[in-house]
């Protein structure tokens, strides 16, 4: 079905809220939440609130805290999320870093007991459009088997690059799996097919049938390669954070255990001047002008096409799952109580 961004920003606002989260952690939640509908990525978006409330109603999550921060040295933090929503964690850690990075150069903050972030690319976006660079990386439950392996043990582990350019900045957000998680949930809620090379079932087997998949194990993008990627992000930042490895890993995807996957952020201030974004924008709008092969209309720098899809549904709509959309009115009403 299609809804209006006003409605389901209100919707969402109202669950939050009657879940017992603070006017701005809210508003920052819902954000993150249409952020990744307008933009074409429902597996980060709108089916993922329910289980926020369910966390909050089994003390898994904490929507009053900002988390507790203590400097090793002058230029990383280290965070304790004490269980708080995870994007607003992130952007509370996020403003000590850009603060910080404009008298050192370079500021990290390595985040443990954080609840899950979402798209990672929306935190690019924020720093790199203020004119620093930004690098990121969290990790997840052990959902993508090895190259060659038959078992689920590391995690999707996204990486996300933020460079400023204009009239906005280059955004990379990419995971270590084919495809994340949330996507497979978002295909099942719909009843739709997954592709045969996105997944393997619970016994090891390739399965195009997503609900199949969701107990299974997502395959490594580029095989071998994109399996050594994930490896060497787990061990990153799970070292630094201080966080769990591979199948010890919980709470982005269940609704009662501790979050204890890790989170690092790395921004950058070098001073960028307006030739410098200069270069980057032209560098870019070059990458766009190269010659299309046979069959492409034409090439793509990522994040033009999220963007192009955004202005679509803030014109047209949101197309939300009917069972979603159907599950969180249900929700709303629940947690307004008996007189609304």
């Amino acid at each position: 079905m299609l809804v209006t961004f006003d409605d389901a920003r209100r919707l969402a606002l109202d669950i939050l809220r009657g879940a017992g989260v603070p006017d701005g952690h809210a508003d920052t939640q819902a954000s993150l939440f249409l952020e990744a509908e307008l933009r074409g990525r429902p597996s980060h978006g709108l089916l993922r609130l329910a289980r926020v409330v369910e966390r909050i109603r089994n003390g898994v999550t904490n929507p009053l805290t900002k988390g507790a921060h203590r400097w090793r040295g002058d230029s990383l933090l280290l965070v304790d999320g004490e269980m708080g929503l995870g994007p607003v964690v992130a952007f509370e850690a996020l403003s000590h870093l850009t603060t910080r990075a404009r008298s050192t150069g370079v500021a990290m903050a390595a985040i443990r007991n954080n609840n899950h972030l979402g798209m990672m690319g929306w935190y690019a976006e924020h720093v790199a459009g203020a004119g620093q660079v930004f690098i990121g990386f969290t990790t997840s439950e052990a959902l993508v088997h090895p190259w060659g392996g038959r078992r689920a043990l590391l995690g999707t582990n996204p990486i996300a690059i933020g460079v400023p350019a204009n009239p906005r900045p280059l955004v990379v957000d990419v995971a270590a799996g084919v495809v994340s998680m949330g996507q497979i949930h978002d295909y099942a809620h719909r009843g739709q097919p997954i592709p045969a090379h996105w997944a393997l079932d619970r016994d090891g087997n390739p399965t195009t049938d997503a609900v199949a998949a969701k107990d299974g194990a997502i395959a490594p993008f580029g095989n071998a390669k994109g399996y050594a990627l994930g490896l060497g992000i787990e061990a990153l930042v799970t070292c630094l954070a201080g966080a769990a490895f591979g199948r010890d890993v919980a709470g982005t995807l269940d609704s009662d255990r501790a979050c204890n996957k890790g989170d690092l952020f790395c921004v950058i201030d070098a001073g960028l001047g307006d030739a410098t974004i200069a270069q980057v924008t032209a560098y870019l709008d070059e990458v766009r002008a190269c010659p299309p092969g046979e069959g492409v209309e034409r090439v793509l720098v990522p994040g033009d096409r999220a963007w192009r899809v955004r202005e679509e549904r803030l014109r047209d709509g949101l197309p939300v799952a009917d069972e979603v959309w159907g599950r969180l009115t249900r929700l709303a009403r629940e947690l307004a109580g008996p007189e609304s």
